[in-house]
């Protein structure tokens, strides 16, 4: 049986952008909060996790809609989602939040996200 690889935590790729490390030199447009989103995408089933980024990802602010780019209220739906076991509609609501701050190409494939250039 082969083992996925552990998961490299958005905190872990921050440290090593702003340390440097064997990722010294990455784009520069790498954004820890869209780290952080990928984190909570990978990590769905478990609900104690996702709760811990999307606090983190409350404590960020979100210049185009002036405020945080979530907020509580939206990560406590999210929360209630995945603790009431539908985490397609968190998926979407994690989604939704994720476009108000970036906005998705449409040629994405979901692995990375591309900040729109209108």
């Amino acid at each position: 049986m082969s083992e996925e690889p552990p998961l490299e935590s958005a905190a872990e790729r921050a440290f090593k952008r702003r340390f440097g490390g064997k990722d010294k030199g990455r784009n520069k447009r790498d954004d820890y909060a869209l780290d952080l989103f990928r984190e909570a995408h990978a990590c769905l089933s478990d609900t104690a996790r996702v709760n811990g980024i999307l606090r983190e990802l409350g404590k960020l602010y979100n210049p185009v809609t002036d405020a945080p780019i979530v907020s509580l209220e939206m990560r406590r739906r999210i929360v209630g989602l995945l603790q009431g076991g539908d985490a397609d509609a968190a998926r979407s609501l994690l989604d939704s939040c994720r476009s108000l701050y970036a906005p998705v190409d449409s040629g994405d494939d979901g692995a990375t996200w591309k900040v729109s250039q209108d």
